[in-house]
């Protein structure tokens, strides 16, 4: 038996709905992605972002990335956070770089720093998951995550930073974009190897690293002085470096205020983003900068927001950390413009060793076909 009451006879009967179709809606259809009509990556991506889920927002992310590097009047961040460059990741900066959908960097020192493993030679290799870490480090092999960089790499590489160093004036304040500018200066003399600060310095592309102390070539910098205050004091063995310890004439201002002003040079903005981090909040800090100096200091100047972003990380946002914000917070810190005054984004939660070459080639694919079609008409 039930427990539910009859229903009363004298109810009216419940009113029919009139049920849309989607069509006077102007709904946009999603279609079946069929691996046979696949013909490149560009096809790959475009009917990815005709599906949903990962795949729609990756499609999503190559139209906007696509039209920011297009846009003649947009000056593109890229930040760059996590162990892409162990990750060999490299060669996809540099490509983006070559094809213009990079205009400046912000990252973090250890993406720089292993980067340069690559771009003098040096390899990196698969962690063997059976031998334990601390028969690793006995070896001097340091693991991330599944790849090892070796300790010997680094010590290499600190031949390498030393070198430089030495040619930079000691009597001038330093900063990392001038750091970056010089090795890869050196990188570019050295040959063709591709490299990420050897492409950057070829193709005038400032390389910032905001955290630079928390890195390898921070690391290098503070040793190049150290060894300097040691070779002072007879390279004494029992002489203590760290109770003597001098600061070199680094001064991290240079970088903001150089990034400051590379902003001001162009009528909008793009952001392209690995992860999140120092390098994301730096880059996307310089519209408040901006608005506090005009109102702290009662001066005019622009108000520079972000109009166009792509991100790819697997940080979801309740956890609260910067990597997995959205773009929508950000608008509330004056960051980017609102999607309904012209921003366009695209978010990719995606691991971006497996999202980002897909959405690169692709663009690289659009850029070589619109050239192509230029070079018909004329």
């Amino acid at each position: 038996m039930s427990d539910r009451p009859p229903h009363p006879a004298h109810e009216p009967p419940r009113a029919v709905r009139d049920l849309s179709d989607g069509v006077e809606d102007q709904l946009v259809p999603i279609t079946a992605l069929d691996p046979l009509q696949i013909k490149s990556f560009d096809d790959l991506v475009t009917a990815m972002g005709r599906t949903a889920f990962s795949g729609r927002s990756l499609g999503e992310a190559c139209d906007v990335l696509t039209e920011m590097t297009l846009d003649p009047e947009c000056l593109i961040i890229a930040t760059f956070s996590g162990a892409m460059t162990v990750a060999k990741m490299g060669l996809v900066i540099v490509r983006m770089i070559e094809a213009g959908m990079i205009h400046a960097i912000v990252s973090t020192g250890a993406l720089m720093a292993h980067g340069l493993s690559e771009a003098v030679g040096l390899t990196h290799y698969k962690a063997n998951p059976n031998v334990p870490d601390e028969v690793l480090f006995q070896k001097g092999y340091n693991r991330v995550y599944d790849t090892l960089e070796m300790e010997k790499n680094l010590n290499t590489i600190d031949e390498f930073v030393r070198a430089e160093l030495d040619q930079l004036d000691p009597n001038v304040p330093w900063s990392s974009e001038m750091i970056c500018r010089q090795l890869g200066k050196a990188l570019a003399a050295m040959g063709d190897s591709p490299g990420i600060l050897r492409s950057a310095y070829l193709h005038n592309v400032p390389v910032y690293v905001p955290a630079f102390t928390d890195s390898e070539m921070g690391l290098d910098v503070a040793v190049w002085k150290l060894r300097q205050i040691h070779a002072q004091h007879g390279r004494d063995p029992n002489f203590d470096p760290f109770k003597h310890a001098a600061p070199p004439a680094y001064n991290p201002f240079l970088d903001l205020l150089s990034y400051a002003k590379l902003i001001g040079t162009k009528k909008k903005l793009g952001i392209f983003t690995i992860g999140g981090g120092v390098p994301r909040n730096w880059a996307q800090q310089v519209g408040p900068f901006y608005d506090i100096v005009g109102h702290r200091l009662g001066v005019e100047v622009a108000h520079p927001r972000f109009q166009y972003g792509v991100r790819i990380c697997p940080e979801p946002v309740h956890w609260g950390g910067l990597s997995g914000c959205t773009y929508s917070e950000g608008v509330s810190w004056g960051k980017f413009v609102p999607p309904n005054e012209g921003g366009r984004y695209a978010e990719v939660y995606a691991d971006a060793t497996v999202a980002w070459p897909l959405i690169v080639r692709a663009v690289l694919e659009r850029l070589e076909k619109r050239r192509s079609k230029t070079a018909e008409v004329k």
